[in-house]
């Protein structure tokens, strides 16, 4: 899986939402100014290339679903920031969010929370 530009991000963000698109619906998601039809449509181009995305021809345009799942993507990433760095260590991940003032106590206890459950549903 190759890993996307912050616009490549941006717009597949904007994909998953929409689950089925045309490019003219991705810029209508887009704060004003939304950027050019022109420039969306190279990135979808290029989710395209990467196969984040699949067209299918509709008339004389094509619309766009996306190829991988939204959770597919952050797992892979998220599996890789920790590795490349916090050494493989969720845990230090946390900690360095702790130490930065980036998350609370209260945060870590809902985490905790979430963990706990978790492992009652895989029983």
């Amino acid at each position: 899986m190759e890993k996307l530009s912050i616009q490549e991000e941006e717009v597949m963000i904007y994909i998953w939402e929409l689950q089925s698109c045309f490019v003219k619906d991705i810029v209508a998601k887009f704060p004003q100014p939304a950027p050019p039809y022109t420039t969306v449509a190279s990135i979808v181009k290029n989710l395209e290339r990467k196969g984040y995305v699949t067209p299918k021809r509709v008339g004389n345009t094509y619309e766009y679903t996306p190829a991988i799942r939204e959770c597919e993507y952050k797992r892979h990433f998220m599996s890789g920031v920790v590795r490349n760095y916090f050494e493989n260590s969720y845990k230090e991940m946390v900690s360095f969010f702790a130490k930065d003032n980036k998350i609370s106590a209260n945060d870590l206890k809902e985490i905790i929370d979430l963990i706990e459950k978790g492992k009652e549903k895989n029983k």
